[in-house]
């Protein structure tokens, strides 16, 4: 039998346990990205993001994490990626880093989108660079090459990016995706940047909002299903055992003025207390009326993906899980 020394090289022929980083790494991606390297058995992680101590919540692993945490396979760090000392602490002795943390899509303000999208993502190539990182997966966004007016058909890598934006988290993720790609080779740095689609699955935020509704080298990665974007919401409704609702179609030279009016109402009275509309803004218009769909081909000739879930299974899974937390969360609170 062989063992592992202190200073993590291999003895006996056994495989390394190497330390990876993962940054905003509590967020709903980043959170099923920690369990699967810890699953895999093949990496001890770094967990970071900006909350000054970990909470597990009900959703999660909380056994795989937890014990995890307790047995040194995961540490905490509290970092906020616009700090470049507090980064480059936590990258120490890393091989690899996910960088997965963003500011919120939703809220359209250019300074905070470019301060921790784009000066962000900086610190981290450099704190790579500084802590001898071999290499840096980002997480991009399907949304860097789409300008808002025309749609995407079957998009692949060889797609420009446009030369305007719906708004500010798709430029400042296209900024951030050019540093990540420029710094490919430089000082022993590989990087790759990752452009998932729309991300949906246990413990994710779009179920909870449309349940209360419904009461009222960069490589694309999806499932390579293409599918309405409100064919999936109906279907998610009948999951959660509503009944499909009416087709309502309102033209859109009715909603896109309507949207620019309650931006408009928002910038001008924002100081009164007013929050930030998040649903009904000419960005989300953009979305929600031009069809993208992407070519993963690259990804599944260079990388060897594939798909693991078809997107029936994984609704299905998302809405199970989402209901038994429902359940759970309703008898605590009884």
């Amino acid at each position: 039998m062989g063992s592992q020394r202190d200073d993590g090289s291999v003895v006996g022929g056994r495989p390394e346990t190497r330390w990876c980083a993962v940054t905003g790494a509590r967020g709903f991606m980043a959170r099923h990205l920690v369990a699967a390297l810890l699953r895999s058995g093949e990496w001890r992680v770094r967990v970071t993001d900006l909350a000054p101590a970990i909470v597990l919540g009900p959703g999660e692993n909380e056994a795989l994490l937890g014990d995890a945490l307790r047995d040194g396979r995961a540490v905490y760090a509290s970092v906020d990626i616009c700090n470049l000392h507090q980064v480059t602490k936590a990258f120490e002795g890393v091989d690899v880093v996910f960088h997965t943390a963003a500011a919120d899509p939703g809220k359209n303000n250019f300074i905070l989108h470019y301060k921790v999208n784009v000066e962000g993502t900086k610190n981290v190539i450099d704190a790579c660079k500084t802590c001898k990182v071999k290499r840096l997966i980002h997480t991009s966004s399907s949304v860097v090459v789409f300008d808002g007016v025309h749609g995407l058909f079957n998009a692949n890598e060889s797609l420009p990016y446009p030369d305007k934006f719906p708004d500010a988290y798709a430029q400042t993720k296209a900024e951030a995706e050019k540093l990540v790609m420029k710094a490919n080779g430089i000082d022993g740095l590989l990087t790759c940047c990752i452009r998932p689609g729309s991300i949906f699955g246990p413990g994710d935020i779009f179920l909870p909002t449309l349940d209360r509704y419904g009461r009222t080298h960069a490589y694309f990665i999806t499932n390579m299903e293409p599918m309405n974007m409100w064919d999936f919401i109906y279907m998610v409704q009948e999951e959660l055992g509503y009944k499909r609702p009416f087709k309502i179609r309102i033209p859109l030279l009715i909603i896109k003025p309507v949207s620019y009016l309650v931006e408009w109402g928002y910038k001008v009275l924002y100081r009164y207390g007013i929050h930030q509309p998040q649903v009904l803004t000419p960005a989300r218009v953009k979305y929600t009326t031009l069809n993208r769909t992407f070519s993963c081909n690259r990804a599944i000739e260079e990388l060897g993906y594939k798909p693991t879930v078809p997107i029936m299974d994984g609704l299905k899974t998302t809405v199970e899980s989402y209901i038994r937390l429902k359940n759970k969360v309703f008898l605590t609170e009884r």
